[in-house]
């Protein structure tokens, strides 16, 4: 039975196909977890450049706690959200009618940080040290079982310490050996505290990808199985519309985070920088004319990022680091499709 779930599940992802235009606009609550921020940039971009309209969607975020918004999914007060692979799976066997219809992360964002001076050079190096994570539950805790698991080790291997959501600070003052993080966001900020000498405990930050030795869900676009009876065109054109938007920041991460100034609260971006970014963004905008291949887009991609981190300090240009890192494992040949093996994977290790 979940074996047919599953191949449902990509078939709808791998067959969406935009809808007609809409004469109307349906006012839509798009469920969202954590808070605003430029990892959510496909959201922002898509709501401004008109994608999620053309779709037939008058779309407003709602960011909240993933258990709510799973729930709210399951009983039809929202029709979509982004929810993490392991959370639809608990739901599925809570007979909750959630169904994953976009892996939006085509790389497990969870990685386990360590100083490289702290011995741990292999995943066996991690037998008889303290790692930290935020607590039993969710994304970092279901990566860390994997990563284990996938490395002929178990949870009784290590001591393992709740540390809550303070990763870098307890990293940073030798408080864990290593920890369980988000790759695309917390070793930026590890590393950037080791620059400015504020992290005594780590000479230099070394990292293992989850990705790299498990290959589970990542978070995605999740609706109902009404919505897929019912609406099926509608589900199709949300999906289309929300994969024109990760891929149009893949392709220009320098637009993407101008346009994420209007929604992410405090986001840095002085006047230098705004034009930097502008400068950036129509380089790249005109390089993307000539139809490159990702390869070359990713490249072109990562010299115009070089040359504005050179040109300010650390800390100015952080979350366009972050989103930088972050389109990195947004990267994929078929963007939104989940291997099925990647889900037996992730079931196992729950």
């Amino acid at each position: 039975m979940f074996r047919k779930l599953l191949a449902g599940i990509l078939l709808l992802a791998a067959t969406a196909l935009p809808a007609a235009a809409q004469d109307s606009l349906e006012d839509t609550t798009f469920f969202m977890t954590f808070v605003p921020n430029v990892q959510f940039s496909q959201m922002y971009v898509g709501i401004e450049k008109g994608y999620f309209a053309k779709a037939g969607y008058n779309l407003e975020l709602e960011y909240g706690n993933e258990p709510d918004g799973v729930e709210l999914i399951a009983i039809g007060e929202r029709q979509f959200g982004l929810i993490a692979g392991e959370q639809v799976i608990i739901a599925r066997a809570n007979e909750r009618p959630v169904v994953s219809v976009y892996e939006w992360w085509q790389q497990y964002p969870i990685a386990i940080v360590t100083s490289a001076g702290s011995g741990i050079e292999t995943p066996a190096d991690l037998t008889g040290r303290n790692v930290g994570v935020p607590g039993r539950f969710g994304a970092t805790y279901a990566g860390l079982v994997a990563f284990l698991g996938a490395n002929d080790l178990t949870e009784t291997d290590i001591e393992l310490a709740e540390i809550g959501f303070n990763a870098p600070d307890v990293v940073c003052v030798g408080g864990v050996e290593a920890a369980a993080i988000y790759g695309n966001n917390e070793p930026l900020q590890i590393a950037q505290r080791v620059a400015a000498g504020e992290c005594d405990a780590v000479d230099e930050v070394r990292l293992f990808f989850v990705s790299d030795y498990a290959d589970l869900v990542s978070n995605g676009v999740v609706t109902n199985e009404t919505m897929i009876a019912e609406q099926p065109e509608r589900v199709a054109a949300m999906v289309a519309a929300f994969d024109r938007a990760v891929n149009d920041v893949i392709n220009n991460p320098f637009e993407a985070y101008l346009i994420d100034e209007a929604y992410v609260d405090n986001l840095p971006l002085t006047d230098d920088l705004r034009v930097s970014l502008e400068t950036a963004s129509a380089e790249q905008a005109a390089f993307l004319e000539s139809e490159p291949t990702a390869e070359a887009i990713a490249e072109n991609r990562e010299m115009l990022y070089q040359q504005i981190a050179a040109g300010f300090e650390p800390a100015l240009t952080l979350q366009l680091q972050v989103l930088m890192e972050t389109v990195r494992l947004w990267e994929a040949e078929q963007t939104g499709f989940a291997d099925l093996s990647s889900w037996e994977v992730t079931q196992d290790t729950l």
